[in-house]
């Protein structure tokens, strides 16, 4: 590999201002484990209450640099600032008020998100996310480890903790979640959400508000839903490249607010499909298949139709969490 095709590790730390993620970096790279003197370009993105404290990192090879403006990203600058210090990783402490796309569509082509990690002051969480909702779930979408710090073991704590552990399923069914009581007191979310339908039935019933979450979940635990039969109500999109034999199944899902309203379906087979109309409203009675078709362009649940007609739309029409 030549030093054009090098790929550049890059640590994500995403969070409000105050959350937390000046000091967490500190951390890490006070401690030699984390940094051991590779060359590392650390980008802040807001000037926060703390400052970084160079004389206290483990090795002296941090180059820090700035970027003020969020317009202001641009995969130029990005690739300047590595060449500027040779570095061979870049630490980014992520405006708060940015979105991730901003960054993400600016990263160049050489730079790889190696780890990416949100924090929240557990005690203005609930404002945030009621009052900036946009903001709050994309820090949390894409995250691997969500931080709830300065949180207080006290009555409340297990309401906070729901609501928390709640907002950060939504956004993301994969992350890993932790508690921060103390810098050695952290527990590990362990909450377990029961399904709104029962997955041993002969045909499991999809409500009409429990889409979403089942959209979610035959994605993220597709295995389990091989070989069941279900019945679940959704729209018909047809034409394209499809066989006569294949629509296309789902409702559109509001994950966030309106802007982020999308169609979310699953490859459906029927042998009248063709004859579906576009856009019509159907309950289906389908086997899912776990396997490998084109349109996914990977393995995925196929739904094959037992019985498909026609039925009213829910209310509301989109699907939410």
């Amino acid at each position: 590999m030549t030093e054009m095709d090098r790929e550049v590790p890059v640590y994500l730390f995403t969070g409000f201002l105050g959350s937390g993620k000046t000091t967490f970096i500190q951390d890490a790279l006070n401690g030699e484990d984390f940094n051991a003197g590779e060359k590392t370009l650390l980008l802040m993105c807001e000037d926060g209450e703390e400052e970084y404290q160079p004389d206290e990192f483990a090795a002296p090879n941090i180059y820090i640099e700035e970027v003020e403006d969020e317009d202001d990203l641009s995969p130029e600058l990005l690739s300047s600032l590595v060449e500027k210090h040779d570095a061979e990783r870049v630490i980014i402490e992520y405006n708060g008020m940015w979105m991730l796309d901003s960054l993400f569509s600016n990263m160049p082509r050489d730079w790889s998100i190696y780890q990416e990690m949100t924090f929240f002051d557990s005690t203005t969480f609930v404002m945030y996310n009621q009052n900036m909702r946009q903001q709050t779930f994309d820090k949390l979408k894409t995250a691997e480890l969500v931080v709830f710090n300065r949180c207080v073991r006290n009555d409340a704590f297990t309401d906070l903790q729901m609501e928390m552990h709640k907002a950060a399923r939504v956004a993301n069914r994969k992350n890993q979640i932790v508690y921060e009581f103390g810098p050695d007191d952290v527990i590990l979310d362990n909450i377990v959400d029961p399904l709104p339908y029962d997955m041993n039935a002969p045909v499991i019933q999809i409500g009409d508000d429990d889409y979403a979450r089942w959209y979610s979940d035959i994605n993220d635990q597709q295995d389990n839903y091989d070989g069941k039969t279900l019945c679940v109500k959704g729209r018909v999109a047809n034409g394209a490249n499809l066989k006569d034999d294949q629509f296309v199944f789902g409702r559109h899902v509001m994950t966030c607010c309106v802007q982020d309203i999308q169609f979310a379906g699953l490859l459906g087979v029927w042998k009248g499909a063709s004859r579906l109309e576009n856009g019509g409203w159907v309950e289906i009675v389908a086997k899912v298949k776990v396997e490998y078709t084109p349109v996914y362009e990977e393995v995925g649940p196929v739904l094959y139709c037992v019985s498909v007609k026609p039925c009213q739309a829910p209310d509301p029409e989109v699907a939410t969490f």
